[in-house]
């Protein structure tokens, strides 16, 4: 089994890219993942490389920035290639197979989710207030429910 899930935060933008004939988006960023445990105090982070395809690619490109935090479930994948100087390069990478914007926009901090589905699913999110939600709805007594 390989799956693979992390969140972190964007080193910097992600880069967007589009595959030679049928012009595939592709983003690739690195995301600082902080470690659980610390060594004397200090805070430790992996950075962990990632790329998405399609359109959660343009997706992220377009909507994250440097410093946002975000979250990668995908699977990990290692590849090797030459380099321009002749060399034989190895890169382990994590292949997303789905993004979640933890923090997004100008600000805007939105961790909640909706039975798997992000606030980022319902448009206009930044204008979503989330404290607001919820506060007119009457309390039911369990008394009155016949099951």
């Amino acid at each position: 089994m390989n799956k693979v899930v992390i969140i972190g935060r964007l080193t910097k933008d992600p880069e967007l890219k589009f595959t030679p004939g049928n012009g595939t988006a592709v983003a690739t960023f690195t995301l600082a993942v902080d470690r659980r445990f610390s060594k004397d105090g200090q805070k430790e982070a992996d950075f962990i490389p990632v790329v998405v395809w399609g359109k959660q690619a343009e997706s992220t490109a377009n909507y994250m920035s440097k410093g946002k935090l975000m979250g990668v479930c995908g699977r990990i994948q290692t590849r090797t290639y030459d380099a321009k100087d002749g060399t034989r390069r190895y890169v382990t990478e994590v292949v997303a197979d789905e993004v979640q914007f933890l923090e997004w926009g100008s600000g805007n901090k939105s961790t909640s989710s909706f039975n798997g589905t992000s606030s980022e699913d319902f448009g206009n999110a930044q204008g979503f207030n989330e404290k607001a939600y919820g506060e007119d709805i009457t309390p039911v007594d369990d008394g009155d429910i016949p099951f």
